[in-house]
């Protein structure tokens, strides 16, 4: 699944590719923010990855895209 999380005062967000499903991601998502935590997702690569609640703008979650080439139009 890939995750997507947009940062406050970032200029790029955060893309991961994890084994996790879109509940669990959106599980894990709530209850950060409902404790005023981090949001800890691991990657398919085994690296961790954390962000504290409160700089969250906004997370994205969709299938990823596999073995996509060539130019938009």
């Amino acid at each position: 699944m890939e995750v997507k999380i947009g940062v406050h005062h970032a200029p790029r967000e955060l893309v991961l590719e994890t084994a996790d499903s879109a509940e669990e991601i959106q599980a894990t998502l709530d209850k950060a923010l409902a404790a005023d935590g981090t949001l800890a997702l691991s990657d398919t690569r085994g690296r961790l990855v954390i962000v504290p609640a409160r700089s969250i703008a906004y997370v994205e979650i969709g299938a990823g895209v596999t073995g996509q080439v060539g130019f938009r139009g």
